[in-house]
């Protein structure tokens, strides 16, 4: 029965000191949705029978029949503490021990690291979930990395140990052993990505921010818990006791004593985790598997272990289910981790402010965020839309960041776009009701304070994807979302019968809005576009929109992988562009930009808005660049954020400035499609050389500069060695060993290849690091598990771009004029790549 009322939750929300807004963080297969179910289920929502294979959290059908969470799902938990005298241990001082737990669930595929995304900017803390036996996988680093960059601070469990016991038969210094391997990685990780706003939120046993547990069976433990049990036992302090059940400290029984060492008199001495913590779980499941019916009464009364009578007829997997449950129950340890660990939104919006809001940050908006005011300023920002079940409308998701928000108010709401003063991408309108999130259900609220989570109805219309709503009107935004992945792989969608289309334009919009990563739009030949991360997120954005969006049937063309044009060498002659009206001439040559300038840009490091003094200096130091010309950079491109740049090399050229906007102009056109295949050009640097203009202004206006310009960089381009740079996955391979083989016959037929392999300690698994191509990884996954009898298992994530080997773009008799030709005729422009003297005038 659920123990709690929709009355009691809207209580809670008014006191921020006892709230916990939380993510469920992993890769993928690690256990979050099965771990949720626990808390799922102390909460009285699902029975404990069904908890771990509920799944409550995966609310599509066909997240249940593939058994992988798709979009992340938020539900409201009300929660307490089992030991009153816990409460205490708060770092913020809190009378009651009634707690009201925002839980999101989230994907740990590598295609829908955007939900990811998503989920943490409304969340203040994580569980990341990390398997006993994979260890640190790069989807846990890259979820990790984005959870620091939003300044969350994790706790972690370590997940699946009963198939360490079960599966591995590992002893029990193995397995402590193991233990340290993937705390070590954890906090490798969580050190990388260091903040100081934070502090140190490394993860450790001792202190209490790890658990170690088994979702599916539902149990896990903290060293905390085992400490209260042998405080009060031995009679010493709980904290004294935490910091000996880790690490190099053993208990000597003849002695009575303490030591740091492993041996007396000769004699191995036993780890204390290993005496204390492990050996009575080790005793249980040795007693429950091997059918030991006399040992087993004894055990469970030493333990406290009550059964009831259907349960003392259970045996084997059951019964260990059973009594596990009982002896550590999962939701205990769990919830002890989020409310003594994890920040409050009154703790976490004091540091979190600075990253989240983009206007100065003393005015009153940003200081009811800092202090989660219900009586500031409303300040609330919707990171995703939820599909309802009627059709074509969304619920909002977001969270309340200051102000109190309620059905009727009338907001302002700021797109991505929305710059202060101005009147675009604004809309002033007013909330029809605020809503709870409850997994597959909502429930309605009168209205919602600070520091929670909700979704709100009838903004949809005025929002795509994301948006900041305010009651100000001096309001700044809040900071755009930044995705660790990004639309590489495309098809075009096109409908049966022609009646349909406009169902189909409709449903492309709603599919758009639908998911934050996504990219719906009509390209130059007519054809609808989407684009996804990857070939799964492809898959599901596209059943979807046949589905439910767009409910028409629909033709897809094949996955297309988007190319970029760039440089090899550099020009070989100064390229040369006279204007329309001859008066004026352009000089220009290009060259190769180096790739980690091209990242640094991509990245944020180098960006078109840094003093150019500062920007001048990066590049002169790191990248050694000409300061002159370091601080001579006119702009990036395409969008004006892109990794190429326009250098000004020119010297003492009058009038230059008048036609600095139009050349600008030019270049962004030009780098947006370039002159082989009209992709996007990336990572070549041009150099204006020289410009001889006419003395007359009415001469030289955009009409004759800017086609003047693109000609002029089209001709540089092509003169020095154009090529193709073709995006490149990085593969985690994890195989058994008599499975290798396999692998490298399937990535050899598909240009990948392998750099690096190592051996899991303690384990038969492989792990196996290798670069495939985009466009040859089609079918990768179908192929690799074919060869391998299925024991391969494949992560595939963007990792860089490389220059497509293989013959001149130019020629079509090689492999990549062969791909430029199947490109321009796919874009329906003409078939041969015009000739550089189209564009290169002669003196």
């Amino acid at each position: 029965m659920v123990n709690f009322t929709v009355e009691e939750i809207r209580d809670l929300m008014d006191d921020p000191k006892n709230i916990r807004n939380m993510s469920v963080i992993a890769h993928v297969d690690h256990g979050k949705s099965t771990l949720t179910d626990s808390l799922v289920q102390r909460a009285g929502i699902i029975s404990a029978a069904k908890a771990g294979e509920a799944r409550f959290t995966d609310t599509r059908a066909d997240e249940q029949e593939r058994g992988v969470t798709i979009k992340s799902t938020a539900i409201s938990l009300y929660a307490q503490l089992k030991d009153v005298e816990d409460l205490k241990d708060i770092p913020v001082k809190t009378e009651k021990n009634d707690f009201l737990i925002n839980l999101i669930d989230s994907p740990g595929h590598v295609d829908f690291s955007s939900e990811v995304t998503a989920a943490l900017r409304v969340t203040d803390g994580a569980l990341v979930v990390v398997d006993t036996i994979e260890g640190v996988c790069v989807q846990t680093e890259t979820v990790l990395r984005q959870a620091l960059g939003e300044r969350i601070k994790p706790v972690v469990i370590i997940n699946k140990v009963d198939r360490a016991l079960l599966e591995l038969q590992l002893t029990k210094e193995d397995l402590y052993q193991n233990f340290s391997r993937v705390i070590e990685s954890v906090n490798v990780v969580i050190a990388t990505y260091y903040d100081k706003a934070l502090g140190d939120v490394q993860v450790y046993p001792e202190k209490g921010t790890i658990a170690f547990g088994s979702g599916l069976h539902g149990w896990a433990f903290t060293i905390r818990q085992f400490a209260n049990r042998y405080a009060k036992k031995f009679g010493v302090d709980k904290n004294k006791m935490m910091e000996r059940l880790w690490g190099d400290s053993f208990f000597n029984p003849k002695t009575k004593k303490w030591t740091k060492v492993g041996t007396h008199e000769g004699k191995t001495l036993e780890r204390a985790f290993n005496q204390f913590i492990l050996d009575p779980i080790f005793r249980i499941f040795n007693s429950v598997m091997n059918f030991k019916t006399d040992e087993i009464p004894t055990l469970l009364e030493k333990l406290e272990i009550k059964l009831t009578s259907d349960e003392k007829d259970l045996e084997g997997k059951q019964l260990l289910k059973v009594v596990m449950r009982k002896f550590l129950p999962a939701a205990d340890a769990l919830l002890e981790m989020m409310i003594l660990h994890l920040p409050s939104p009154l703790t976490a919006q004091k540091y979190r402010m600075e990253t989240l809001y983009e206007g100065p940050h003393d005015d009153v908006n940003a200081i009811g965020i800092r202090d989660c005011d219900a009586n500031g300023p409303l300040m609330l920002y919707v990171s995703k839309m939820v599909p309802t079940s009627d059709k074509g409308r969304f619920y909002a998701f977001g969270r309340v960041f200051s102000g109190t928000v309620k059905s009727g108010l009338k907001v302002r709401i700021q797109g991505p776009n929305y710059v202060p003063g101005k009147k675009e991408d604004l809309f002033i309108k007013a909330i029809q009701r605020t809503i709870l999130m409850m997994g597959r259900f909502v429930e309605p609220i009168e209205n919602v304070p600070a520091g929670n989570i909700l979704g709100l109805v009838g903004v949809d219309q005025f929002l795509l994807k994301s948006g900041t709503l305010t009651t100000n009107e001096t309001a700044h935004n809040l900071k755009v979302m930044k995705f660790s992945v990004s639309p590489v792989v495309q098809r075009s969608v096109e409908v049966k019968n022609a009646q349909d289309l406009p169902k189909l334009v409709e449903g492309l919009k709603r599919l758009s809005k639908s998911d934050p990563c996504v990219l719906t739009y009509i390209s130059d030949s007519g054809e609808h576009v989407v684009a996804g991360a990857g070939e799964l997120h492809l898959e599901i954005c596209l059943k979807d929109l046949e589905e439910d969006h767009a409910g028409v049937p629909l033709r897809i063309s094949d996955p297309v992988v988007q190319y970029r044009e760039t440089v090899a060498g550099t020009s070989s002659i100064t390229a040369l562009s006279k204007s329309p009206n001859k008066h004026n001439r352009l000089y220009v040559t290009a060259q190769p930009l180096d790739e980690e300038v091209s990242l640094a840009i991509e990245s944020g490091k180098i960006g078109p808005r840094d003093d150019f003094k500062a920007r001048a200096r990066i590049l002169a130091d790191e990248h050694g660049w000409d300061v002159t010309d370091a601080r001579k950079i006119w702009c990036f491109g395409p969008d004006t954020t892109g990794a190429n740049l326009l250098v000004d090399q020119t010297k003492a050229v009058q009038y230059l400035n008048e036609i600095k906007d139009s050349v600008v102009s030019g270049f962004q056109w030009a780098t947006k499609e370039g002159p082989v295949a009209e992709e996007p050009m990336r990572s070549i640097r041009f150099n204006i050389m020289d410009v001889t203009l006419h003395a007359d202004a009415i001469h030289r206006g955009g009409g004759q500069i800017i086609p003047t310009a693109r000609r002029v960089l089209y001709a540089a381009t092509l003169l020095a060695e154009p090529a193709l740079l073709e995006p490149v996955y990085l593969v985690e391979i994890q195989v058994p060993e008599q499975a290798m083989g396999g692998i490298y016959g399937v990535l050899t037929r598909r240009r990948g290849h392998v750099f690096e392999e190592n051996q899991r300690v303690g384990t038969p698994l492989f792990n196996i690091k290798a670069y495939l191509p985009v466009n040859e990884s089609f079918g990768f996954t179908a192929d690799l598990r074919s060869n391998t009898a299925g024991q391969a298992f494949p992560q595939q994530v963007f990792d860089h771009w490389q220059i497509l080997q293989g013959g001149s773009p130019l020629d079509t008799t090689t492999l990549v004029g062969k791909i430029v030709h199947d490109m321009r005729k796919r874009k329906g422009i003409k078939l041969e790549v015009p000739d550089v003297s189209n564009y290169y005038d002669k003196l």
